[in-house]
This record gives structure tokens, C-alpha cells and sequence, in this order.
């Protein structure tokens, strides 16, 4: 896996690991950069200073995160959690509506839907997501990379299949963006978190609407929703506005601060670069895992790679100080640009240990 002098640089100059850090799926870890950027904005509170400068950083997070989907900065909707804005849309679905989905996909794409309690939830194995699109069928909803073991749907089989039978689509892209080309305007809704494959702090997540909000109710909108936020502070909201701001929530605004050094770094990185170092590794831990019997969950072109029955060692590996997960048995390792290959040969000369 060939890296250039500018990527590896800028990966040197920001991270600093204690550990062979493996576990990006559950949580990246922080840029230098975005940690300078989150002191500085507690020091501007602490000092009672203006905090314009932190509400500044949430429009440049939403720009960027726009760049990094492929959309106008207009469909963006800046929020705190995938479970919210799944809740704005499953709350936009008449009654008796379809709801197509993943089987065991992440709780915060399917749970909303669920507790509606008069939508019909179905759910289908990963791989028969497209083909299961029926006349009927209202919404899609599916990661497009798996948590639990890193596969990666078949987007483009799954859009084909909703413009044929008329079904909205709505894709989570916490598990891929960062690492995963996106291209957001294929699909109707999608949403992604920033604490993962983005290397921002928690608390912060994007919705991308279509240009007409595709029937969307602001049910959650607050002051920061108004056409004119500082305006609409008192009393209901008399303008939303006009872009998919007025889906936003009140921001987390350290978040944001330290979310804008993390999104500057992986645009100057450039994903097409991420996506290649991230998949050469995970594909060397793979072709390491067959030389020692082990067969990994398929998810070809993953940066994510789960092995069944070998999660129970996760403790043991954490103690010798490589951090993986254990989700459902399966041990699981994710790769990305602070990784290199002597990690992949580190973790697999622990797993023949």
C-alpha cells in the first residue's frame, strides 16, 4: 500500500497513539489539530469572549461535510445523532407504509421506524436488500457499511431498484464516509455520523434532504431552524429556513470547533487516498487471517474486517495494547490512515500468540 510523502506527513503530524489502534469503527481518534481547536474554544467561554467564532465552525463543518457528499451545503442539515434525524423521517411516513430494511443493521437506522408502531418494518439480509424492493414499498433504509462486520451494500443495485418501484431511499454512511467515496445525491436521504471515519469529537451528525426536503416535517426544529436564528429565539419559529438548516438541532458548539480541523484533514488527505490505504490494510490482515485458518466475514473492498469466533479476545488484546472490538463473537478490526501495516502484523502475530 503505497502512500505519498504529503499523506504520510500530514498523518505523522497528527497522530501520536499509545496503542495499535484498530477500533475506528467504534471511535476515530483525534487530530492534534482538532484537539488545539477544542482547547481554544473552552478557553473563548472561559474567557467570555463572543463564541460568533463557534458558530462560524458549524457552517464551515456543514460546507465541508457538502463537498465530502457531493451536495450544495443547502441540503445539509447539521445534527447530534443518527437516531434523530432517522426519527425526522420515519415521523414523515403515512401510516401502513413500507419500510424496507437490513437485517441486524445499526439500532439508530431501524429503531425510530420501529417504535412508530404502525409502519411495516422488513427486514432482509444485506445481500437481498435490492432485489426485496416491491411495489409498496415506501422507504429503503440500510447502512452502507455494515457495523458489525464492514459489508459494504450494493448502493447502486439498491438505487436502480428503488427508482423502479418508486421507494424513497435513505442510507447511513457513519460506517464509510472518510474512508468510502460518497455520492449522497443518488440517494434521497442519507446521514452520517462525525466520531468515527471522520475523526471529530461526539456529538454531531449530518442529514442530507433533497433539494424540496422530500416531505420532511421539522419536528425537532428549535431558534436555530429559523430563517433568522437570532430572531426566532421567542415564540414559534415565524420563517424556517429556506435550506435544510431548518432540520437542524441546537449545535454542540465545541464539537463543531474541533470537527472543522478533522474535515480540513480528510479533504487535504483526499478520501480517494484514505479508501486506498485503508482497503490495502484491511485486505492484508485478510490474506494474514487465511495463513492462519481464520476466515473472515466476506466484505471485499471493506475497510472494516470481522472474524467470527475469535472476539473473545478482545481482552487479552486490549491488555497487550491492541485496541479491536468484540461485536457478537466476532472480533473486529478497522483500518484507517493512522494505521500501517506493521499494526496488521502486530495484531496477527498476537492472534498466533
Amino acid at each position: 500500500m503505497e502512500t505519498t510523502p504529503t499523506f504520510d506527513r500530514l498523518v505523522r503530524a497528527e497522530f501520536a497513539p499509545r496503542s495499535t489502534y484498530l477500533n475506528t469503527a467504534s471511535n476515530g481518534l483525534l487530530p492534534a489539530r482538532t484537539v488545539a481547536a477544542l482547547h481554544e474554544a473552552a478557553v473563548l467561554r472561559a474567557e467570555g469572549r463572543p463564541l460568533t467564532p463557534l458558530h462560524e465552525d458549524v457552517e464551515a463543518c456543514r460546507a465541508a461535510y457538502a463537498r465530502l457528499a457531493g451536495v450544495p451545503a443547502t441540503r445539509v442539515a447539521a445534527g447530534a445523532s443518527v437516531a434523530a434525524h432517522t426519527g425526522v423521517i420515519a415521523a414523515s411516513l403515512p401510516a401502513g407504509a413500507e419500510v424496507l430494511t437490513a437485517e441486524d443493521d445499526f439500532t439508530s437506522v431501524l429503531n425510530p421506524f420501529h417504535v412508530r408502531g404502525d409502519l411495516k418494518v422488513r427486514a432482509v439480509p444485506l445481500e437481498r436488500i435490492a432485489e426485496s424492493v416491491r411495489p409498496g414499498t415506501a422507504l429503503v433504509a440500510v447502512s452502507a457499511a455494515q457495523s458489525a462486520d464492514g459489508r459494504v451494500a450494493d448502493l447502486a443495485a439498491l438505487r436502480e431498484a428503488a427508482r423502479e418501484h418508486g421507494a424513497r431511499t435513505y442510507v447511513d454512511f457513519s460506517q464509510a464516509a472518510g474512508w468510502l467515496p460518497m455520492a449522497a445525491d443518488a440517494f434521497d436521504f442519507s446521514v452520517s455520523v462525525s466520531f468515527k471515519w471522520l475523526l471529530g469529537p461526539h456529538g454531531t451528525a449530518f442529514l442530507v434532504v433533497p433539494e424540496d426536503f422530500g416531505g420532511l416535517t421539522p419536528v425537532l426544529a428549535g431558534w436555530v431552524a429559523g430563517e433568522a436564528p437570532w430572531d426566532s429565539c421567542y415564540g414559534p419559529v415565524q420563517e424556517l429556513a429556506r435550506s435544510a438548516r431548518r432540520f437542524d438541532l441546537t449545535p454542540a458548539l465545541f464539537t463543531f470547533a474541533g470537527l472543522r480541523r478533522s474535515l480540513e484533514l480528510i479533504e487535504e488527505l483526499g478520501v480517494a487516498a484514505v479508501h486506498a490505504h485503508d482497503v490495502a490494510l484491511a485486505d492484508r490482515f485478510r490474506d494474514g487471517l487465511a495463513d492462519l485458518g481464520h476466515t473472515p466475514v466476506p466484505a471485499p473492498g471493506s475497510a472494516i474486517v470481522s472474524v467470527p469466533g475469535l472476539g473473545s479476545r478482545q481482552g487479552e488484546l486490549s491488555r497487550a495494547g491492541i485496541e479491536v472490538s468484540d461485536r457478537a463473537g466476532n472480533l473486529r478490526a478497522a483500518f484507517h490512515v493512522y494505521n500501517t501495516a506493521d499494526d496488521v502484523d502486530r495484531l496477527l502475530a498476537a492472534l498466533t500468540g
